[in-house]
């Protein structure tokens, strides 16, 4: 299958939790409309991740078909356009992006109810190659990051050879998603030897700088 993953901020008009109570629900139905949906999640930012400042994301939508001509089947339905109308009652349309991903699970392990899901956007070092970055990525970090004791489940989402096509840059490279226990299941993980191994181990196919995150709590709407 072929994975959609959509981030986005919230209106400015619109605090956070009637932001996030009219995704869940309203928008929800209206997503799930959408011919050919294999599967749907949200996952909506935490309300403390807003003490200090703004999270770059309010949140992404992940949505699974079965393939990409399944998506551009959508291009042009009634079922489409009442999404995108519904999106401007809610989202501030002019920072969503939208990647078309592979998922590769990397670590498996049971979820339990109120756990938490780091989603970290991912850059690749500027003198790798696409190919190479994913590779380093799935084959050698993957493994690594699995090693962190308190990581429950962790997904790799690479962006498709298509959003390079002709020139183009997709939003990012990729999405990383570990699902911890708790927050402060998150908190100890970095205290731990495997985390620093971890960390620095992303220099070598992650670009330099601060890799931009949201720590959110999930809600599958299409199981």
């Amino acid at each position: 299958m072929v994975k959609l993953v959509v981030c986005f901020k919230r209106r400015a008009d619109m605090e956070v939790e009637p932001f996030q109570e009219y995704w869940r629900t309203r928008h929800a139905e209206v997503v799930s409309g959408l011919p050919g949906v294999r599967r749907y999640v949200q996952s909506h930012t935490l309300l403390a991740g807003y003490r200090k400042e703004e999270p770059v994301y309010d949140g992404i939508a992940e949505v699974w078909f079965d393939d990409t001509d399944a998506i551009r089947a959508l291009d042009g339905t009634d079922a489409l356009r009442a999404v995108q109308e519904d999106e401007a009652r809610f989202i501030d349309r002019s920072t969503m992006k939208t990647l078309v991903t592979d998922e590769h699970l990397i670590k498996d392990g049971d979820l339990p109810d109120g756990c938490v899901k780091n989603i970290e956007f991912v850059h690749r070092r500027p003198d790798l190659d696409i190919e190479e970055f994913q590779r380093y990525w799935r084959e050698v970090h993957g493994p690594l990051a699995s090693e962190i004791s308190v990581i429950l489940r962790y997904v790799q989402s690479h962006c498709r050879r298509g959003g390079y096509a002709d020139g183009r840059q997709p939003p990012c490279d990729g999405v990383a998603i570990t699902w911890f226990e708790s927050t402060a299941a998150m908190r100890e993980s970095a205290r731990s030897d495997a985390y620093a191994r971890t960390r620095a181990d992303e220099a070598n196919f992650i670009a330099p700088g601060e890799l931009p995150f949201i720590i959110t709590r999930e809600h599958v709407v299409i199981a």
